[in-house]
């Protein structure tokens, strides 16, 4: 098919007279002719052809998507209204579905036929277990002259573990002595590694111990309140900017709830309690007494539940929860941290997670798990902020609040906490020099524990063949 030259008329003559030509393609090679690619390769030919099928196939689906999937719908709606109509996590968590009427049903008369296991308030046994131990204070003042009595309320391993650790400080103080305390950060440093247990690891003893003495021994003031806390709550883990104390109904309640009620509190504005309990099974709570009746605060036998009690303000700023305990497995799960809005995603909120996991990896755990619901877009940063990996997505995993729940499911390691992500933590909280002092302090300690474990192994063989050249002698 040739195209008809005009040498003379206007440029839309010459427009008009190369449209009309295309009135008369009827075969493949008049389409070829019309482009210009009669003449080339075939191969090139036909690539530019399908080249340009496939772009005009993505310009219409990309098209349709636009219109089917309500864009250009919300450009409109935007550009009427000025604000942006894609709801926030917690708009779409009220506004899920609920689940149909006969699933309801079946789940009501399924949970009457199961007997659920028994909850407590108070020190279930994996908070004792996580909690740090001490003596009674108080009671080894009251019988400081009957030896037998104040050993009664020790316990096992926590004289001689104390003794250890302050000779150990007394050759290597981890900084300059206060003025008129020469002995405060070898009590500090004493206290913290035997009140760790019997039953953690070395490496979490040491470190702990080293920057419990590091806070209490900054100033007299530091050293004075850590000594008084220690006299009256041995058992709180401690922390740089938290501490972490078993949850109470007279301790904790009445705190907690003021500061996820949504009221404003203090310094704290009001806000929608949502925030806090929108992908939560219970809350938002009318009182105090509907918060101490939930699971918040009644722990089954395999539970553990903490306050987070900031440092500056002696105030609880929210809860740290653990539950589904398998010591068989050496597993447990770790939910996430309720708080007050203003310290989500906080180095608090950080700092609470890293005292519980590392006393749980100390202990012997294997892997932690962590389950979230899929749509809590805040709550998702939680995981990578903390070093977990996202293991997988389990559909329709809970029911909450009459409505489905998907659940992404993150895991830590202890071999992955070894290996790097308990030191990008503690660099986190503490700083890259702590950090680095931390690892050198233990690495050194590792040594000398392992040349003085070799001394008393020989020591030992050499007591059990001099017995037995005694015996034969005989």
């Amino acid at each position: 098919m040739a195209i008809p030259e005009v040498n003379n008329g206007s440029d839309l003559d010459k427009l008009w007279l190369a449209l009309s030509s295309l009135t008369s393609i009827q075969t493949l090679d008049d389409i070829l002719e019309a482009f210009g690619l009669k003449d080339m390769p075939a191969a090139q030919r036909y690539g530019i052809m399908f080249g340009c099928m496939t772009f005009t196939f993505t310009i219409t689906a990309v098209v349709s998507l636009l219109f089917l999937g309500g864009t250009f719908k919300r450009i409109q709606e935007q550009s009427e209204t000025g604000t942006a109509t894609i709801p926030d996590a917690i708009t779409a968590r009220v506004d899920r579905p609920l689940l149909l009427e006969r699933l309801l049903e079946a789940r009501e008369r399924l949970m009457k036929n199961d007997a659920s296991p028994p909850t407590q308030e108070g020190f279930t046994n994996l908070t004792k277990t996580i909690l740090n131990v001490g003596p009674s204070v108080e009671v080894v003042k009251k019988n400081s002259s009957k030896k037998q009595e104040v050993r009664r309320h020790i316990p096992p391993g926590y004289e001689a573990n104390y003794l250890t650790a302050y000779r150990k400080c007394q050759d290597k103080p981890g900084g300059k002595t206060l003025s008129g305390l020469p002995e405060a950060r070898y009590e500090a440093y004493a206290r913290s590694y035997a009140g760790c247990g019997v039953n953690t690891s070395f490496t979490y003893r040491r470190s702990y111990a080293r920057m419990y003495e590091t806070l209490a021994c900054n100033t007299h003031a530091t050293e004075k309140k850590m000594s008084d806390h220690f006299t009256n709550r041995p058992e709180d883990i401690v922390g740089r900017m938290v501490r972490l104390e078993a949850l109470e109904v007279d301790r904790h309640m009445q705190a907690i709830y003021d500061i996820t009620s949504g009221e404003a509190h203090l310094e704290n504005k009001s806000f929608n309690p949502m925030e806090v309990w929108g992908f939560l099974d219970c809350g938002p709570f009318a009182n105090p007494k509907e918060l101490q009746n939930s699971w918040v605060f009644q722990r089954k036998h395999n539970e553990a539940s903490f306050a987070i009690v900031e440092s500056i303000t002696d105030r609880p700023i929210g809860v740290i929860i653990l539950t589904n305990d398998d010591p068989k497995n050496l597993t447990v799960s770790l939910e996430l941290p309720i708080v007050k809005p203003t310290s989500d995603g906080t180095a608090e909120q950080i700092e609470a997670c890293f005292l519980v996991m590392d006393k749980l990896f100390a202990l012997g755990y294997r892997r932690i798990q962590l389950a979230l619901d899929a749509h809590d877009a805040s709550g998702k940063k939680m995981p990578a902020r903390i070093g977990f990996t996202q293991e997988g997505m389990i559909p329709k995993h809970m029911i909450v609040k009459e409505s489905n729940r998907d659940s992404n499911i993150y895991g830590m390691l202890n071999s992955d906490w070894d290996a790097g992500a308990r030191s990008f933590l503690f660099k986190k909280l503490h700083g890259a020099a702590a950090q680095k002092s931390d690892d050198s302090n233990n690495k050194s300690e590792d040594e000398l524990d392992e040349q003085q474990r070799q001394l008393k192994e020989k020591r030992d063989k050499e007591e059990a063949e001099k017995k037995v050249q005694e015996k034969a002698n005989k």
